[in-house]
């Protein structure tokens, strides 16, 4: 019987846990987009690639947030891209936009963007742009199985996670403002056998 959990939602991060060794996600913050009955969509925060943005949607180039590469947003559909964006409180949500979650303690609102729509509406709008290629996706009740599992630990983001230039110590600074023991997983040795 699966210990009792609670679905994340659009918003969560999903953090993985030393105990997760896929190579997808090993060290991985991936950020949900989607969460149901149905599964879950989210895309990896700290894997940015060598490929600037303009060399594949070269009309969104000029307006991501640096680093201006795209993201490896996880191992489905690598071929496709997903957009990204932060507006502040009061701006008026450009054509293409649709709300994921608001941000507490800021009250941005992220959301996702059409790639389709124009890149300079958007940009003019957002104070914050992120394009990733593919995405990590769980069918049914794959990620409650999951978090029963403790591959994954499910806290809140922060703006900062989703649009900062720095994606290589992510996995670390979500983990060391978490309460309680949380922080405390930054320390553990990658084999606690050698400890």
């Amino acid at each position: 019987m699966r210990p009792p959990v609670t679905r994340p939602r659009p918003g969560d991060l999903l953090v993985a846990s030393p105990s997760l060794t896929d190579p997808n996600f090993a060290g991985s913050v991936v950020l949900l987009v989607d969460s149901d009955p149905e599964g879950a969509l989210g895309v990896v925060l700290n894997r940015p690639t060598a490929v600037p943005v303009a060399e594949v949607l070269p009309d969104w180039g000029a307006v991501v947030s640096p680093p201006d590469v795209l993201h490896q947003g996880g191992p489905v559909s690598n071929d496709s891209a997903l957009g990204l964006a932060v507006l502040p409180e009061r701006a008026d949500p450009p054509v293409g936009w649709r709300t994921m979650y608001v941000d507490a303690a800021t009250r941005e609102r992220v959301g996702l963007v059409d790639l389709d729509a124009p890149a300079g509406a958007v940009g003019a709008a957002a104070v914050g742009v992120r394009v990733f290629a593919g995405y990590a996706g769980w069918g049914g009740e794959q990620i409650l199985d999951e978090l029963a599992e403790g591959a994954w630990y499910v806290v809140p983001s922060v703006v900062e996670d989703v649009f900062g230039a720095d994606a290589e110590g992510l996995w670390r600074r979500v983990l060391r403002r978490q309460p309680g023991m949380l922080a405390w997983v930054v320390t553990r040795p990658a084999d606690p056998g050698l400890n």
